[in-house]
């Protein structure tokens, strides 16, 4: 058996591998191409909105554009399966993702051109496009993780170092655009976030594809339909009316998604339905309809192949016309659920079980945590960006980093173990804040961090340090929780469907949001924030148990954590 001593020197070497591998490099600059444009769509553009008066009604419009992130596993299908005229060159996933950096490019540098309050129109559409020009390229650049990950460039690392540059580039065109926007403008701002994401599209043309990734150019046969027609697959017949039934569901939720948009848009501002309602009543509905449902479709075409039962007795003749377009269309929508409920089987219902619960401390409380700062505890704008923004973000980075390299000494459910629970046992520090924060302003004062903040020129005091503190273990946690976490997610799709597989999976925390946040905030009126700091403990603790399933299951199946080679993937 290795030595703790001989084991720590080669998990060091394994990180400095991967940190000096040219494919961790460019998901730093994907992960900081993912997240300036969420800064700047859903942020700061509000900031320019507000200096330029327009009024909040028509802000209220704006609001929409996070849809597109929200329900951005609606036509992850199309990504994963769809190639782009003249670009499919640049490899499968980068045909999407350098034309969509490029296209967000010109759109920053175009709305900085325009006068917010005279020209309105053109802002609102091209915020909209960027919005889910933003959202396409993260489905895109999730699946280059997945798919390019290597035993040098793990799925680990690479997953630590989107996250530290997504984290990055949202201090970025945060608080730094802000400061930035005070002294030379909104228009010289923005044009100069354009050409930072113009110039990431010309970097990103140089990343490295897929191992297995289509030779530029050649004809390759779509294997995965074609195998539809294999003896030993289901007939025909039976794979159309599970797509007839899928097919039908995401066309309710597709539509129901189009109709409030259309509503939004063209409804007087005093008829206009509202977003938050929207994604509270109908989000659950059609994440229902988009996952829940085609995932029990899913494992009943599972069982019927299991069974032997609806099988090809021998080779099907070749699709053409309509056949050929159902096959393309069951591959896109139905398989990607066939093969991961085929695969995990009754582990699935585990992994959703892990996914609706390890993440749901910070997915609630994110909506409540300005609420809690400024009304409850009284800091100020200044205090709360201090501790929150510059502070907080900092220390974040720092847990994604220490996070990396536990990933790479300890391996990955571990440190999702560990991360779950510091995650969740810091929503303590904050209930002590809730009842005047005695506890934590004693370990601010006993290291010295009291004395540390007092020297911050106007706002330092021992309050702030109190806050600062407490954000700081926090982030700290999160940091150390969403590296492990990206990475078990990550590291649990097919490379052959990593696009709508990880969407589809990652979006589940859209249900813990609009699920929680009603009720939680219910809860903050009636007992107070303590008892709801002390039920989100619970929760955390409660997924950490989960995740200990989780980690006996991967175990006792001799799982390296779900990754599956191509070469091992069964066609189907």
């Amino acid at each position: 058996m290795a030595t703790a001593e001989a084991t720590k020197p080669s998990a060091l070497r394994a990180l400095a591998v991967a940190l000096t591998n040219r494919k961790t490099a460019f998901m730093l600059v994907f992960g900081f191409a993912s997240g300036l444009p969420f800064a700047l769509f859903l942020g700061t553009l509000f900031a320019w909105l507000t200096e330029a008066e327009v009024d909040l009604e028509t802000m209220g419009i704006f609001s929409l554009i996070g849809l597109a992130y929200a329900f951005q596993f609606l036509w992850s299908p199309l990504i994963d399966k769809a190639n782009l005229p003249l670009l499919r060159t640049l490899g499968k996933r980068k045909q999407w993702i350098v034309p969509m950096q490029v296209l967000l490019g010109i759109i920053l540098v175009t709305m900085s051109v325009l006068e917010p309050k005279t020209q309105l129109g053109w802002f609102s559409l091209l915020a909209g496009i960027g919005a889910f020009a933003s959202a396409t390229q993260d489905i895109a650049i999730n699946a280059w993780r997945i798919d390019v990950a290597d035993d040098k460039a793990t799925i680990d690392i690479l997953s630590t170092v989107y996250q530290m540059g997504y984290r990055f580039s949202s201090l970025v065109g945060g608080a730094l655009g802000l400061i930035i926007a005070a002294r030379i403008g909104w228009p010289e701002t923005y044009m100069m976030m354009g050409a930072i994401l113009l110039a990431a599209g010309a970097i990103g043309l140089f990343a490295p594809n897929a191992e297995d990734d289509a030779v530029a150019g050649e004809p390759v046969a779509d294997e995965q339909v074609l195998a539809l027609r294999k003896a030993g697959q289901l007939a025909p017949e039976i794979r159309n009316r599970a797509l007839g039934a899928v097919g039908l569901l995401w066309a309710l939720a597709i539509g129901t998604v189009l109709a409030f948009m259309i509503m939004s848009m063209t409804y007087a501002p005093e008829d206009r339905p509202n977003p938050t309602e929207f994604t509270k009543n109908f989000g659950p509905w059609i994440i229902v309809a988009t996952i829940i449902l085609p995932a029990l479709i899913a494992g009943w075409l599972s069982a019927q192949k299991r069974d032997g039962r609806y099988l090809l007795a021998e080779d099907a003749p070749a699709a053409s016309g309509g056949g050929y377009a159902l096959d393309h269309l069951y591959r896109a929508l139905v398989l990607p659920l066939v093969e991961f409920v085929g695969r995990m089987g009754w582990s699935l219902v585990l992994i959703l079980a892990v996914v609706l619960t390890y993440r749901i401390c910070d997915a609630i409380w994110g909506t409540f945590a300005y609420p809690f700062y400024l009304g409850e505890l009284q800091y100020t704008n200044d205090d709360v960006a201090f501790a929150s923004k510059f502070f907080g973000v900092g220390a974040i980075i720092a847990g994604l980093a220490l996070g990396g390299l536990m990933l790479t000494a300890i391996g990955r459910m571990a440190t999702l173990l560990i991360g779950g629970l510091l995650a969740a046992l810091t929503n303590l520090l904050y209930a002590d804040l809730a009842v005047g924060g005695a506890n934590m302003q004693a370990v601010s004062d006993a290291v010295g961090f009291t004395y540390l903040i007092m020297q911050v020129p106007v706002i330092g005091d021992a309050e702030l340090a109190k806050l600062t503190i407490t954000i700081a273990f926090e982030n700290l946690a999160i940091g150390i929780a969403g590296a492990a976490y990206i990475a078990w997610l990550s590291s649990i799709v097919s490379k052959k469907f990593s696009a709508v597989q990880y969407a589809l999976l990652s979006s589940l925390t859209l249900l813990v949001g609009t699920l929680g946040r009603g009720a939680l905030g219910e809860m903050i009126e009636n007992q107070g924030y303590f008892d709801v700091f002390v039920l989100t403990t619970f929760i955390g603790l409660a997924a950490a148990v989960l995740v200990c399933f989780e980690w006996w299951r991967q175990a006792r199946a001799g799982s390296d954590g779900g990754i599956i080679s191509p070469e091992a993937q069964p066609a189907e």
